[in-house]
């Protein structure tokens, strides 16, 4: 039986790196929501496994076992073809491998695939949140899960079209042991509550990426200066960046405004939840 499922880009609207363990790998402290845009895919069963990549960012994506897609299904055992129309920008901080990954390991599980708890963490550590695909908190590793009630936020996505290798970034970092979120995140009636309390909060790696990556810099730039915008912030390690607006009329304004002067740029006004 065919399957489908969306996977949609998460947004860090906070991300702290509060530590780093022995084995290299760094704690966080980060508010994930998730967009109403995302990729998705098709799982036809079969006897072997495929990927088939298509869709405005199909460009560099592999279709063998270097896809988390692929990590996935192979890692619960199923085997046929599963189209990816890849929506998303890859390498833009937006979680597009990592939400593919857990959409598969969602849709599967609903086929009737077992998914053990740990397997999400073993692929990456933004797969489990992408499992939950809901606001929440995201702790430790990527292993510390806690849903949040958020209002409907509209904003603005943009990508410069430059990819920013994760690794990079945390070698650029210079303060590995920053503090962590409140240990209670209030609740938040409104997108501009929600915006006022983020603006005191933090991305840990928006200076180091912006090092890597200058042209960020310049994007937040023109997303700060757009009409009734609440907050402009990176996201994850970039180079993907957002901005909270008060109704999606004036995320759509800001997406106009932003894309007839940066062509190039990727811009898409979306509601985060």
């Amino acid at each position: 039986m065919t399957a489908k499922a969306f996977a949609p880009a998460k947004i860090n609207l906070t991300l702290h790196v509060t530590g780093q363990r022995e084995d290299g790998y760094h704690l966080l402290d980060s508010l994930v929501v998730f967009a109403d845009i995302g990729d998705r895919l098709t799982f036809t069963p079969g006897p072997d496994l495929s990927i088939n990549v298509t869709g405005e960012f199909a460009d560099g994506v592999p279709a063998d076992s270097r896809n988390l897609v692929w990590q996935a299904a192979e890692a619960v055992g199923w085997t046929g073809r599963i189209d990816l129309d890849k929506v998303l920008p890859h390498g833009g901080g937006i979680g597009g491998g990592s939400s593919d990954a857990a959409a598969t390991l969602r849709a599967l599980r609903e086929q009737g695939a077992d998914v053990p708890a740990p397997l999400p963490l073993s692929i990456g550590a933004d797969v489990p949140v992408c499992m939950m695909a809901k606001a929440a908190r995201m702790q430790g590793i990527g292993d510390r899960i806690t849903p949040i009630d958020l209002p409907a936020l509209p904003a603005l996505l943009v990508n410069p079209g430059v990819e920013v290798p994760t690794g990079a970034v945390f070698k650029a970092l210079e303060t590995r042991d920053n503090p962590a979120m409140p240990g209670t995140i209030p609740g938040f009636e409104t997108p501009e509550s929600c915006a006022e309390w983020l603006s005191d909060q933090r991305n840990d790696l928006q200076e180091a990426a912006i090092g890597v990556a200058p042209q960020i810099s310049g994007v937040l730039d023109e997303l700060a200066a757009t009409r009734d915008v609440l907050l402009a912030r990176m996201s994850g390690s970039g180079s993907t960046c957002f901005a909270l607006y008060l109704s999606m009329k004036a995320a759509h304004f800001a997406a106009y405004e932003i894309g007839a002067a940066h062509p190039d740029w990727w811009c898409r006004a979306t509601q985060l939840s």
